[in-house]
Parts: structure tokens; C-alpha cells; sequence
């Protein structure tokens, strides 16, 4: 019989494997991601950490990462307000970020 200990650290470790990461493009940057994180992950991964500003100049980054406080609306291909902790990176988005409410 195996050590459960050994089983459930195997176990483990494969959860942790990430796929191939993808390019997407963030104001007009080459970005790398991983397909099926957040795109408010990559986006903090990549170094962005306010993603827009609001009219007054003030400057916003994911909050709640839940999609409650719309802190962190981009605009993902063409399409604005969108709340980058609930999109899922995939392969060649278009983000722009700045965007204000």
C-alpha cells in the first residue's frame, strides 16, 4: 500500500500546473498570461496595477476581485466596462485600460 502523505503531494503539485502561457495585448503591449486566470491576475502580474482612472484622475486597481465594486473595468476588445476580474484571459485579447466611469 502507498504513503497517503506521497499521494496527496503528487496530487498537489499537478493542481499547481499552469498551461502554456498566451499573448494577449494591453495598450498596445505584449503581455503574457495564462489561459483561464483572471484577467485582473495577469494584469497584476504583468506590473499594472491601476487599470483606469476615474474623472476626477484618481487612480483604480482591482478591489474586491469578485465583480462587486466595478473598480477594475478595462475595455476588452472593442467592448468597455468590463470587469477584468471576471474575464478569462484567452489567446489574443485586445485590453485597453483607462477607462473611466
Amino acid at each position: 500500500m502507498s504513503d497517503p502523505t506521497t499521494q496527496a503531494s503528487a496530487a498537489h503539485r499537478t493542481a499547481l500546473d499552469r498551461p502554456q502561457p498566451v499573448t494577449i495585448e494591453v495598450d498596445g503591449q505584449r503581455v503574457c498570461a495564462y489561459p483561464g486566470e483572471s484577467l485582473a491576475t495577469a494584469l497584476l502580474a504583468a506590473g499594472r496595477r491601476a487599470v483606469r482612472t476615474t474623472a476626477s484622475g484618481a487612480r483604480r486597481a482591482p478591489y474586491c476581485n469578485m465583480g462587486v465594486c466595478f473598480e477594475c473595468v478595462v475595455t476588452v476588445d472593442d467592448v468597455p466596462y468590463q470587469r477584468s476580474c471576471l474575464v478569462r484571459v484567452r489567446a489574443g485579447m485586445r485590453v485597453r485600460t483607462g477607462v473611466a466611469r
